[in-house]
C-alpha cells in the first residue's frame, strides 16, 4: 500500500491563489490523496483527479455532520468553539435530515419555477447595466473603467435571491447591505460589523426577524407549494407540518444567501473575465450567441466559482487509488483541480467555448451537487447575453493587469473586474 505524500508547502498563500491551477496539476502527477497544511495549521486530505473527486463526492463513508466535523477539527488542534460555528443545513448534514431538508428547498429550483423566474432576472440585469453610466459618470460612450463586480456580479443574485424568497422591496437594501459585509470582507480582517463570528450571528438575528414579519401575511391555507415565494413555503413548513426546526428554518435563510450569492457573483465574473482574456473565444461567442448556454458549461470547468469543497470527515478508514484516509481525518475536494484533469479534458488549460460538454464538478456530484446550479447558470447566461447585446466591444481596462482575486482559497472569485463597456452609440436619425 502506498504511503501517503509528503505535505506540500504554500496552499492558501498569496502565491498559490495567484496560480492554484499549477499547484494543483503538480498535485495530479501523483494518484491518491495528498496531505496539505493551510497558513493556519490546519492538515486535511486534499483529492485532486477528477475520478477520485467523483468517488469520494458520492462515498457516504465520508460525512458532512457538524459534530463530527468539530470533533475532527479539535482532535487536529483546530478547534471551533459554538460561538465561531454556525449551522448550516443542506451544506453541514447527511440523510436522512439532508434528505428531509433538501426536499423542502428543492420545489424553488425546478427547470419550471427557474424558467418563471427568467423574464424578471433579465430586467434586473437591464436595470443594473442601464445604472451604470449614470453611476459611473462615463457619458464618454464607455470608455472609463467600470467595475463590473460591483455595479453587476455582486448586486444580480442579491436582488434575484429577494426574488426567490419574497423579502419585501423595503428590505432589499438592507439585504443587499448584509450581502456586501458578509462576501465582501471574506479572509480579511473584521471590518465595522466585526469578525465574521459576529456577522454571521447578526445575519441569522436579521433572517429571524424577517420570519417575524412575513409570518402573518402568509395564507397557512394553502400548501407550500402554492406558496408564492421560497420564503412563505418554509415559514408553512415549519409552522404546519413541523418538518424544520427554528434553527433549520434561519439556517436554510443564511445558507441561501451566503452560498447562492457567493457563487454565482464569482461564476459571472469568473465567466466575463475568462473572456476578455480569451479575446477569440469572446469573438466566437459575439458571432454565434447561441453557444451561450454551451459555453457556460465550459466556463465553469475552465474555472469554476467554488475552488474547493467544504471539509468531509471520514467516518473509517477508507482506501483511495491505494492510499488509506484514516478514520477521523479531515478530506476536502479540489474541484478546480478534476475540472483540468487531462484525463478527462484533453488539452484543460485551453479555454474552448466549442468544446463538447464534459463532467466537469464545478457544482460538485451526489447528493450534496449544488441545489441553485439552474438559477446560477440563468442568471450567468443572462448577463452574457446582456453583454453582447449591448456592449459588443466590452474589454478590459487594462488587458495586462493581474486579475485580484478574493484571499481565501475554497472560493474562486474576482475582488475587482475593471471593464471598457464601449456600448453601441445610439443610431442616428434616419435620412429622409
Amino acid at each position: 500500500m502506498s504511503r501517503p505524500a509528503e505535505i506540500p508547502t504554500g496552499i492558501d498563500t498569496p502565491a498559490f491563489l495567484a496560480d492554484q491551477h499549477r499547484y494543483y496539476a503538480r498535485l495530479r502527477q501523483s494518484p491518491g490523496p495528498r496531505l496539505v497544511r493551510n497558513p493556519q495549521g490546519l492538515g486535511y486530505w486534499l483529492i485532486t483527479r477528477h475520478a477520485e473527486a467523483r468517488a469520494v463526492l458520492l462515498d457516504p463513508r465520508f460525512s458532512k455532520d457538524p459534530k463530527l466535523a468539530e470533533q475532527a477539527l479539535s482532535a487536529a488542534g483546530y478547534g471551533v468553539s459554538g460561538a465561531d460555528s454556525f449551522f448550516l443545513p443542506l451544506v453541514n448534514s447527511d440523510p436522512p435530515d439532508h434528505t428531509r431538508l433538501r426536499r423542502l428547498v428543492s420545489g424553488a429550483f425546478t427547470p419550471r419555477r427557474v424558467e418563471e423566474l427568467r423574464p424578471r432576472v433579465e430586467q434586473l440585469t437591464q436595470e443594473l447595466l442601464d445604472a451604470v453610466p449614470d453611476e459611473h459618470g462615463a457619458e464618454d460612450g464607455g470608455t472609463t473603467p467600470v467595475d463590473l463586480m460591483t455595479a453587476l456580479a455582486f448586486p444580480l443574485p442579491v436582488l434575484v435571491i429577494c426574488e426567490l424568497l419574497g423579502v419585501p422591496h423595503g428590505s432589499r437594501s438592507a439585504l443587499l447591505n448584509w450581502a456586501t459585509q458578509m462576501l465582501t470582507v471574506s479572509g480579511r480582517a473584521a471590518g465595522p460589523g466585526g469578525g465574521p463570528a459576529e456577522r454571521t450571528r447578526r445575519l441569522h438575528r436579521w433572517f429571524a426577524s424577517l420570519v417575524a414579519a412575513k409570518r402573518p401575511r402568509v395564507r397557512v391555507d394553502l400548501p407550500q407549494d402554492e406558496q408564492p415565494d421560497l420564503l412563505a413555503a418554509l415559514i408553512v413548513a415549519h409552522d404546519q407540518g413541523r418538518r424544520l426546526s427554528d434553527e433549520e428554518l434561519v439556517g436554510l435563510l443564511v445558507l441561501l444567501l451566503v452560498a447562492g450569492h457567493e457563487t454565482t457573483t464569482g461564476m459571472i465574473g469568473n465567466a466575463v473575465d475568462a473572456l476578455l482574456r480569451h479575446p477569440d473565444q469572446f469573438e466566437v461567442l459575439r458571432r454565434r450567441p447561441e453557444l451561450v448556454p454551451s459555453a457556460v458549461d465550459e466556463l465553469l470547468r475552465y474555472e469554476a466559482p467554488l475552488a474547493r469543497t467544504t471539509l468531509r470527515v471520514a467516518r473509517e478508514d477508507v482506501k483511495v487509488a491505494d492510499i488509506v484516509i484514516p478514520a477521523g481525518s479531515v478530506v476536502s475536494v479540489a474541484l478546480t483541480a478534476a475540472n483540468r484533469d487531462p484525463d478527462v479534458f484533453p488539452d484543460p488549460h485551453r479555454l474552448d467555448i466549442t468544446r463538447a460538454r464534459g463532467p466537469h464538478l464545478a457544482f460538485g456530484h451526489g447528493i450534496h451537487f449544488c441545489l441553485g446550479a439552474p438559477l446560477a447558470r440563468l442568471q450567468t447566461e443572462t448577463v452574457l447575453v446582456a453583454l453582447l447585446s449591448r456592449c459588443p466591444q466590452l474589454a478590459a481596462a487594462d488587458p495586462h493587469a493581474p486579475q485580484q482575486w478574493l484571499p481565501v482559497g475554497d472560493v474562486r472569485g474576482l475582488l475587482t473586474l475593471p471593464v471598457l463597456l464601449r456600448p453601441v452609440p445610439p443610431a442616428g436619425p434616419i435620412a429622409s
